[in-house]
């Protein structure tokens, strides 16, 4: 009973070069992959990075809402924390 073992992933796979024209036929397929995969990412990080957009009215003022929001959210956590533990101070 002769069971073949399944073949293994492409990226897996030895290649066989039988030629220099070969080698330099695979290295250039894979210089132009890397560098499609580096603009894809170049485009991504971008995008990670980029301010949104507060030209209009509207954008600008829900933008200084949630940033003065979080800032009274902020002194009110102070101000709690403070009440606190202020009975732990030694008089």
């Amino acid at each position: 009973m002769n069971i073949e073992k399944p073949l293994p992933p492409p990226e897996q796979q030895e290649l066989i070069f039988n030629s220099l024209m070969a080698i330099q036929n695979r290295k250039e397929q894979l210089r132009q992959q890397i560098q499609h995969d580096d603009a894809e990412i170049r485009v991504l990080w971008r995008g990670l990075f980029k301010k949104p957009d507060t030209s209009t009215t509207g954008l600008r003022m829900s933008s200084l809402m949630s940033t003065g929001a979080g800032v009274l959210d902020g002194l009110i956590l102070g101000w709690k924390l403070y009440r606190k533990y202020k009975g732990f101070r030694k008089k």
